[in-house]
């Protein structure tokens, strides 16, 4: 557990921070993961580099994109690391960051856990047929019993008194959760009657209810919190149907972008800095390396099929990012003896860099099976990409119009449609050139922090508890 800050963020220490006095309204934007290490240990991000260099994505347009509005947030996080309330700034937004100390119930509930899996064997068992090698009625159950703790845990993860504290202390007006298919949207909802403060949830691909313990307070939650922030028509109507919402509780909104700084540049220098030729045709992908969740694999499979219909062309597969199967597909590009990739191997954080990178490719690549309202995909059509990516939820949405929105859309686990559709714009530069612009228009009119801004004030500030 740490008890004291890094001598660089000494100025974000709880004891000297400086609370806004300015009557600004103030959202708290909570992500969803049980704690802060859950997710950024997994990309190699320590509290200081977040503090420090992290910008863009979903979280960060946010801020931004309220900024503009006139609203100031501040982000709550929960960590085991540390065992007092601290407060850091994150320096590109100027955004407050709170980290509150995870409960002592929830850290003795992790260390039975990690005990039971070192017992085990020292790992994490991914299938239930690992633990009891019999028939699929009893692994099914033995999967719900391992889905319900998990649950249980993420309950736990809250420390719903010391939070509604910090929420006074900051003068929060209203709370944001990233994710209400999740259990801290659950639990803020019922923080939030008591505290009598509107609880909000934005859809940004979180998964469905998780065990049977979720259900009863997921239908309260959403049906008692004080609104809902869905980009995607699909998303809206299931939500409607299945927790009987109201319409006036839901707004359709965007993820925030900010076009107006995020452009391509020159592409002959971006393909010099990586080495790639001028003559060569260039497919990038960035983000996320999980190969189910991204489809990275069918991705493999239609570059494959992509190099076997153009032998004899100079043709270049960029993927940035790393993550938790970064190692499984490293493995199956060997085995596959593809050719032509080129793997950026890292969480990048430098947004020019990322630019520099979108800009040096023909056409921007999304192969998702699940998505929620992708960032990633704006960014290259920002930066004057056309794009090629599978119907995950909130893809058809960016691309409403088709072709005429700079895209082209084609069927999940496809890979024969998802090289076809590549091969397209690979085969006509022109083609592709005219379906950037038209990406970019896009992008400009329905992505702007400006308009998006706009809108989220007017939906969360104006909803009554």
């Amino acid at each position: 557990m740490i008890n004291s800050v890094p001598e660089n963020l000494k100025e974000g220490d709880h004891s000297s921070f400086p609370i806004s006095s300015l009557p600004q309204p103030t959202v708290a934007l909570l992500p969803c993961c049980d704690l802060f290490e859950d997710f950024f240990d997994t990309i190699g991000v320590s509290l200081e580099t977040f503090c420090n260099e992290l910008t863009g994505g979903w979280m960060f347009n946010y801020i931004d994109a309220l900024q503009l509005a006139g609203v100031r947030t501040v982000l709550f996080f929960f960590s085991s690391r540390f065992s007092e309330t601290v407060r850091f700034k994150h320096v590109p937004t100027g955004a407050t960051v709170c980290v509150l100390p995870s409960p002592k119930i929830y850290r003795a509930y992790r260390a039975i856990r990690r005990q039971a899996v070192d017992v085990s064997g020292g790992r994490i068992k991914k299938n239930v047929s690992d633990v009891q090698p019999t028939g699929s009625t009893h692994r099914s159950r033995l999967e719900a019993i391992k889905d319900s703790i998990k649950s249980l845990g993420s309950y736990l993860s809250t420390p719903l008194w010391l939070l509604a504290k910090e929420l006074r202390r900051e003068g929060c007006d209203a709370i944001l959760c990233q994710d209400y298919e999740s259990v801290r949207f659950d639990t803020c909802v019922l923080l939030g009657k008591f505290m009598r403060l509107p609880v909000f949830a934005t859809f940004q691909g979180g998964e469905k209810i998780q065990s049977i313990i979720e259900y009863p307070s997921r239908w309260l939650a959403m049906r008692a919190g004080s609104g809902l922030i869905i980009a995607t028509q699909t998303e809206l109507q299931r939500v409607c149907a299945s927790y009987g919402v109201p319409s006036t509780k839901v707004a359709r909104i965007f993820n925030p972008m900010d076009v107006a700084t995020w452009r391509g540049i020159n592409r002959d220098k971006a393909r010099a800095a990586l080495g790639i030729s001028t003559h060569a045709r260039v497919v990038v992908y960035h983000g996320r390396m999980e190969i189910w969740s991204k489809g990275l694999d069918v991705l493999l499979e239609a570059w494959n099929q992509i190099c076997c219909d153009h032998s004899g062309k100079d043709l270049r597969l960029l993927l940035v990012g790393t993550g938790s199967d970064a190692s499984k597909l490293h493995q199956m590009i060997d085995n596959m003896q593809l050719q032509g990739v080129l793997w950026i191997d890292e969480y990048v954080r430098d947004r020019n860099m990322i630019q520099q990178y979108l800009s040096a490719a023909d056409v921007y690549t999304l192969s998702s099976r699940k998505e929620g309202f992708p960032v990633a995909p704006i960014e290259a059509m920002a930066c004057s990409l056309p794009v090629v990516a599978t119907d995950a939820q909130g893809v058809p949405d960016i691309f409403e119009k088709g072709e005429a929105s700079g895209g082209l859309v084609v069927p999940r686990d496809d890979a024969a449609a998802l090289a076809s559709a590549l091969a397209r714009v690979i085969d006509d530069e022109a083609w592709g050139h005219k379906l950037g612009k038209l990406a970019r228009c896009r992008a400009e009119e329905c992505f702007s922090l400006e308009a998006i801004g706009r809108q989220l004030r007017d939906f969360l500030l104006t909803q009554k508890v």
